[in-house]
């Protein structure tokens, strides 16, 4: 079975390019040099380069040892939070500047929700010296105060989106909306794979470093390449995407995305895109996603400003529409609590999106045998006032 995409930037039956005709050459543009730019050898270079030198890759891949004594099994940590910015997200937005660099491109813009692709576009744009427009809900404003912080301090101009449920759907929406209206200069850096294609695709490869290095660390600690399951949470799924780039031709690794459920499937407050949804287009792509009756596009809701999203990149609709992935529904208080077990076993505080992912060893039975890895997709100190809350709460 095929997981990479056809021409048209289709895996299965899910992906394309449904695009208003404002955006055809700048989207067109990218579909034609993409690959020949991040194929070039000088491209792959500095690319390389500046994850080693200015990111800090490789990313540990550390072993829990209590975690793992907790479940009686091997976990392993894939510490993503430990780059520069706190996540994953400058794996991407590093590789997305090289290529705006190349097009010719001056203006830089990016929708985030948690706030970490925002700072990470920032902080690409405040090393190359291009302008930064980052749009951002006004709700995920208020609760990752700190990420808007650093944005402005980087130099950014933070935009909010206030319409709708004021979140991330609605910052993808109004830096849609600038792309439509800055054709000429403008690059819009994705932060997930969503969208148009090429942009599920090339996100996926930037990302796919992730999962380059766990096979090349599992195989120095444990003489093998491949772990026996790899978990990461999913709102559009890049991280996950990255985790499982390089394994999903391994029948054997078995993949879990864990998915926001926020207040429970059955609530109307959650954000499980593959629980609940049916296939449809959001942000210019077809995929699964959350629509009432009529195709309207219904509010999400999470905890998690991250995952707080509509919809789902379409290599995660189609590795559930195939089976080669399963995806778990994980409730805010489920997150938080791994997220606190996390911090008490181990010294690391995670991201609230990351402890979704953690808090699938609750929900599956490993063998003791069995090595599994877990992204850990970006670090706490922007969920701190979250976290503290919930502490004061059950402590009262």
């Amino acid at each position: 079975m095929n997981f990479k995409p056809d021409k048209y930037g289709y895996y299965g039956e899910f992906g394309g390019a449904f695009i208003p005709e404002l955006l055809h050459r700048n989207v067109e543009e990218l579909q034609q040099q993409y690959e020949g730019i991040i194929g070039d050898p000088a491209f792959q270079k500095e690319y390389a380069d500046l994850l080693r030198d200015y990111v800090g890759r490789p990313t540990p891949l550390y072993l829990a040892k209590r975690l793992s004594e907790k479940y009686s099994t091997n976990i392993y940590l894939k510490r993503e939070d430990l780059n520069h910015t706190g996540a994953h997200k400058i794996n991407n937005t590093i590789g997305q500047i090289l290529l705006a660099k190349r097009l010719g491109k001056t203006r830089i813009i990016a929708e985030t929700g948690a706030g970490q692709h925002g700072v990470a576009t920032a902080t690409v744009c405040a090393l190359m010296n291009l302008d930064c427009i980052v749009y951002m809900g006004e709700v995920d404003i208020k609760r990752q105060a700190p990420n808007v912080a650093r944005m402005k301090l980087l130099g950014a101009k933070v935009v909010p989106a206030t319409c709708g449920s004021k979140t991330l759907k609605d910052a993808t929406n109004e830096a849609i909306r600038d792309w439509i209206n800055n054709p000429e200069d403008t690059h819009y850096i994705i932060g997930s794979v969503v969208g148009p294609h090429p942009y599920p695709d090339m996100v996926a490869r930037f990302q796919s470093v992730i999962s380059e290095e766990i096979k090349k660390q599992l195989l120095e600690k444990t003489g093998k390449e491949n772990p026996d399951v790899v978990i990461a949470c999913v709102g559009g799924g890049s991280n996950a995407a990255g985790a499982f780039y390089h394994f999903l031709d391994s029948p054997d690794v078995k993949l879990i995305g864990t998915e926001a459920a926020g207040m429970g499937i059955d609530t109307g407050h959650t954000a499980a895109t593959l629980a609940i949804g049916t296939p449809g287009v959001i942000h210019a792509c077809k995929t699964m996603l959350m629509q009432d009756a009529y195709g309207q596009i219904t509010e999400p809701y999470s905890i998690s400003a991250g995952l707080d999203y509509p919809g789902i990149g379409p290599l995660h609709a189609h590795l559930h529409g195939t089976k080669r992935a399963s995806f778990l529904s994980i409730t805010d208080e489920e997150a938080v609590k791994a997220a606190f077990l996390l911090c008490r076993l181990e010294g690391i505080i995670p991201a609230l999106e990351s402890s979704h992912a953690l808090a699938a060893l609750e929900k599956v039975k490993f063998q003791k045998h069995e090595t599994i890895v877990v992204n850990l997709s970006g670090r706490g100190d922007k969920d701190l006032e979250t976290y503290m809350n919930k502490m004061n709460h059950e402590q009262n």
